[in-house]
């Protein structure tokens, strides 16, 4: 090789021994810590907003039980397109007590970082 040829530029890595676990443990901790904050919020939503039904705590208990479930998937790439959704289910939420809207708010910046992340480090 002489001096004027460079070797072919590969992509920078990340210094992790196992990056895609590494971004699937961010994943998972993302959603498990909002299926807990969904649970955590019905009581002090029902106090202090008040006008939390019975639906409304059925989609709450149920947002947190998908959360937990999707942490299972986030092995697949399709996965991580689902948690985008059901970010947008959270939000939408919101119809039925507005703290669940700021929830969702809250919850979709931290998943739109997760994915951010997960792009930088796997380069996908």
């Amino acid at each position: 090789m002489s001096t004027d040829e460079q070797p072919p530029e590969q992509p920078p890595r990340s210094g992790l021994r196992n990056p895609a676990a590494a971004v699937r443990g961010l994943g998972i901790a993302a959603l498990t810590l909002e299926a807990v904050v969904l649970l955590l919020a019905i009581q002090p939503i029902r106090v202090v907003g008040g006008d939390l039904s019975g639906l409304g705590i059925a989609v709450m208990v149920g947002l947190a039980l998908l959360c937990l479930l999707l942490c299972g998937f986030l092995r697949h790439p399709f996965a991580w397109r689902v948690g985008l959704v059901l970010q947008a289910l959270v939000l939408l939420s919101g119809l039925f007590q507005w703290a669940l809207a700021l929830l969702g708010l809250a919850f979709g910046g931290v998943w739109l970082y997760v994915l951010h992340v997960r792009r930088t480090i796997l380069n996908t």
